[in-house]
């Protein structure tokens, strides 16, 4: 975005292994460059491999090093699979950075199901099985960042959006708690709470329902993608050593 600041965090994470989901586009696809500008060496997971591969090689143009891993999040067997792959390739795991997300707003009298099924599965059993497989690891290595997408309608609710709320609630629950389980590994376990970013997704509302939605932003604009990944950057980086189960919120002063 024009109007979002230019300077960036520099962080160095050279050496690191960092795994990203939901990497194909938006505020994953963010975070994955971020981290491999930052020296990491960064698997990019999500289910679209050409998008995947679109991530992979702007990172690898950019001079760092990436692999792409196509995954359904919520299989618990291919995301085990999966960590273990990329363990196997690095010989460890420093970074979890769990984004993978889907949305199936609609009001609650006429949701069915299935829209509550697959948004609990794509973004909460999803963070729950990349979290278990990856802490295992990191246990053993005695360090590692785990990083939790989540959402400011985790917070405050957004009508609509129940089965949403609800997944993204309940990653903050699940965040603070692992985070007081890993803690004496040196394991950290922090979430973000993102406001509204411009992404594909916001796009998607139309620029009348942007415009309102800038009225209700203290900062009047939209965040900007690289502005969530700068969160993660910290996160990751030994100047958070000392930060666990906490709740970042990036949005602007939207719900302050």
């Amino acid at each position: 975005m024009a109007d979002a600041p230019s300077r960036r965090i520099v962080v160095d994470l050279s050496g690191q292994a960092a795994l990203v989901t939901g990497a194909s586009r938006g505020i994953g696809k963010a975070i994955a460059l971020a981290l491999g500008k930052a020296g990491a060496e960064v698997a990019c997971i999500a289910r679209n491999e050409q998008k995947l591969n679109e991530t992979a090689a702007e990172i690898t143009s950019a001079g760092g090093k990436a692999s792409v891993h196509v995954c359904d999040v919520a299989d618990s067997a291919g995301v085990q699979a999966t960590v273990d792959a990329v363990v196997a390739a690095h010989g460890r795991l420093d970074v979890v950075v769990n984004n993978a997300g889907i949305t199936k707003d609609t009001l609650l009298p006429v949701m069915t199901d299935e829209d509550w099924d697959q948004v609990i599965a794509a973004n909460l059993r999803s963070v729950f099985l990349f979290t278990r497989a990856a802490a295992k690891v990191m246990m053993r290595q005695r360090s590692g960042r785990i990083i939790n997408m989540s959402s400011v309608s985790g917070l405050v609710g957004n009508p609509g959006q129940s089965n949403y709320s609800a997944s993204k609630a309940g990653i903050i629950g699940f965040t603070q708690t692992v985070a007081r389980e890993l803690a004496k590994r040196k394991v950290t376990v922090n979430a973000i709470c993102p406001g509204f970013i411009a992404t594909d997704m916001a796009e998607a509302l139309g620029p009348a329902i942007i415009d309102e939605v800038k009225k209700r932003i203290p900062m009047q604009r939209l965040g900007d993608a690289e502005e969530i990944a700068d969160a993660v950057l910290f996160l990751a980086s030994d100047s958070a050593s000392y930060i666990t189960g906490q709740v970042v919120t990036v949005d602007g002063g939207m719900t302050a």
